[in-house]
């Protein structure tokens, strides 16, 4: 980040505070390094060492359990093209404006549906979150 940093003096405002800046551009250099290697899957991670390490108890598939009963008790109480729509996004990871043609809906619709499902999600999940 310093080598790009100085590469780039000469263009960064002088008024902005250093501190912001650096922040904010490790934050997002740090961001594109995750977009950018999202090649790399969980169980590759495992392989090499690198992913989370954690012994389950019976409680913790307890907890598991409910927890995936409440989502989809959830997600049941969504209305049909909704929760359609939901899934598609969530379940399918098809972008809005795929969902849009598969439908023969507008993007917009399909950003109004998702906001309400998102919204009765978080209501119904409150407990968890």
């Amino acid at each position: 980040m310093f080598a790009n940093l100085w590469e780039k003096r000469d263009t960064i405002k002088q008024d902005r505070s250093p501190k912001s800046y650096l922040g904010t551009a490790v934050r997002n250099r740090c961001l594109n390094h995750l977009r950018d290697n999202k090649k790399y899957s969980a169980g590759m991670l495992e392989i090499e060492g690198l992913g989370e390490t954690h012994a389950y108890n019976e409680q913790d598939h307890l907890i598991e359990d409910e927890l995936k009963e409440k989502i989809e008790e959830a997600i049941n109480s969504l209305p049909e093209r909704c929760r359609k729509i939901f899934l598609m996004s969530r379940m399918e990871n098809k972008k809005y404006q795929e969902i849009a043609d598969d439908l023969k809906i507008s993007v917009k619709t399909v950003e109004v549906q998702m906001s309400k499902a998102l919204k009765t999600m978080r209501d119904k999940l409150t407990e968890y979150l």
